[in-house]
């Protein structure tokens, strides 16, 4: 997948968010700059609609994640309308994405130059590129 030169890359999943960009070029990312901006997770009807009758049983619906899933685009919604991110590209785990897009406002669609579901926070900045550029 294509990565504009400093476009920045937020990898998600319901605990963490990291922010990145790169510095390297479209089809030879290299991301830097790790920052870990500070959500606060308000939104727990967020997970409203995951509230189906297996996950309740199961304990699958964790209303703790889902709140920040729609922190994190909340956040991401304000960076870009402020005009800190340009453009962006959302590496999340496929719960968190799904929940992040209910968030997404135009404008940062607008910004949004790809996605990738799939779980990438514990990994290194350079998996995390060689996961991008392979997609």
């Amino acid at each position: 997948m294509k990565l504009p030169h400093k476009a920045h890359v937020a990898v998600v999943d319901g605990k963490r968010f990291i922010l990145l960009h790169n510095t390297g070029q479209p089809f030879e990312p290299k991301l830097d700059g790790a920052e870990t901006p500070d959500l606060e997770a308000t939104n727990f009807s967020a997970g409203v609609k995951h509230q189906d009758d297996g996950g309740q049983k199961t304990g699958a619906t964790d209303l703790d994640e889902l709140a920040h899933a729609a922190a994190a685009a909340e956040w991401l919604n304000r960076a870009v309308m402020d005009g800190k991110i340009k453009q962006l590209m959302v590496v999340a785990d496929p719960k968190t994405l799904g929940e992040m897009r209910r968030h997404y406002n135009a404008k940062l669609k607008e910004a949004l130059v790809g996605e990738l579901a799939k779980t990438l926070t514990g990994e290194n900045s350079s998996v995390i590129a060689k996961a991008i550029a392979s997609a």
